[in-house]
């Protein structure tokens, strides 16, 4: 039996939630949630990273799956995110690299993982 074909912008969704989310918190924690815009260029940098990732890992071809999708764009979010801070008047240190990695990793991958859960749960029903 074929899968039914499923429309890939919830995962577009998921994955832009994730970042924001990321960005909104961490902008909040450290007092710099100052306007709307500051928050969006703080995010921006990860969000030039997923939309690459999502093109590398040509993910609208599985998207919701944790391997190798979610890895691959996880990854790419993350190294590309932390790479483009610079650039968008970041500045760069290593917990703020493992808290990006960490945050984005169990958001990111942690829902894929739900919805695989969750499917297999509405397979073995039906």
């Amino acid at each position: 039996m074929t899968q039914p074909v499923r429309p890939v912008w919830p995962a577009v969704v998921c994955d832009v939630v994730c970042v924001a989310v990321f960005t909104l918190v961490g902008t909040l924690n450290h007092g710099s949630a100052t306007s709307v815009g500051h928050v969006a260029v703080v995010g921006l940098p990860f969000l030039v990273a997923l939309a690459v990732g999502w093109l590398a890992a040509r993910a609208w071809r599985g998207p919701a799956q944790v391997w190798p999708t979610g890895v691959a764009v996880w990854v790419a979010t993350v190294v590309g995110g932390l790479l483009l801070r610079p650039v968008f008047g970041g500045g760069f240190a290593v917990s703020f690299a493992v808290v990006t990695a960490v945050f984005l990793g169990v958001t990111m991958l942690g829902w894929r993982a739900t919805d695989a859960v969750a499917r297999r749960r509405a397979a073995a029903r039906s």
